[in-house]
C-alpha cells in the first residue's frame, strides 16, 4: 500500500465511512469529494476511478483488523478469537465489511474482489495455523474459520448478538472431540 497525500487520506477516510455506513453503490463521488473537503479531480487524481478506491478502503481495513486480531489475540488461546470477534464487532453495527461488500460488487470482476477474497482466505490461513501449531488436522481450523464467519453474519444480520460466544462453545467442543484442550493453541 502506497503512502497518500493528505488529501488522499481525507478522501479514503471519508469514503471508508462512507462506503461503511451507506453501501459502496450508494456513494457517490460527488458525495466522497464533499465530505472530504476536496474536488471529484482531487478524487481521480489520487485514485483514478471509484472502484479502485473501494478497493483500497477494504485493504485498509483488511490491515487494520488482522493488527486488532494480532493485538487482542497476544498469548491469548485460540478459542478466544471468537472473543476478539464480539470485540470488534461491538464497533461495527453493519456487520462485516466484506461480506457488505461483496453482497455489492461479488461476480462483476471489481477490483476489490480479489482484496475480499484475500481477506477470507487470510482468516482461514490464520485459524488453520493456530490448529497446526496446536497438532490438530488443517480441517479444523477450516471448520474454526466457518464458525467464525457464522458468528460475524449472525451477531449482525441474524439479530443474534451473542452468535460469537455460541460459535466459541462450538469451538471448544469441536477443539474437545479432536483430542485438544479446549483453550488450546495460543495465538502468541
Amino acid at each position: 500500500m502506497s503512502t497518500l497525500t493528505p488529501a488522499g487520506e481525507k478522501l479514503l477516510a471519508a469514503a471508508s465511512t462512507l462506503f461503511y455506513r451507506r453501501g459502496i453503490r450508494a456513494v457517490g463521488v460527488d458525495l466522497i469529494a464533499e465530505t472530504a473537503g476536496t474536488t471529484k479531480k482531487t478524487l481521480y487524481d489520487r485514485f483514478g476511478s471509484k472502484d479502485a478506491l473501494v478497493a483500497l478502503y477494504l485493504e485498509r481495513r483488511a490491515a487494520h483488523w488482522q493488527e486488532f486480531l494480532r493485538e487482542h489475540m497476544a498469548d491469548r488461546p485460540l478459542v478466544d478469537v471468537f472473543d476478539v470477534l464480539a470485540l470488534w464487532l461491538a464497533d461495527q453495527d453493519r456487520g462485516c465489511a466484506f461480506v457488505n461488500a461483496y453482497a455489492e460488487i461479488g461476480g462483476t470482476d471489481h477490483p476489490a474482489e480479489p482484496v475480499i477474497r484475500a481477506e477470507k482466505e487470510t482468516m482461514r490461513a490464520y485459524l488453520v495455523d493456530l490448529v497446526r501449531a496446536a497438532g490438530l488436522p488443517d480441517d479444523v481450523g477450516v471448520e474454526l474459520h466457518l464458525l467464525y464467519e457464522g458468528a460475524s453474519v449472525m451477531a449482525t444480520a441474524g439479530g443474534v448478538p451473542e452468535a460469537p460466544a455460541l460459535a466459541k462453545g462450538a469451538a471448544e467442543r469441536l477443539l474437545s472431540a479432536c483430542g485438544s484442550a479446549p483453550t488450546g493453541g495460543g495465538a502468541g
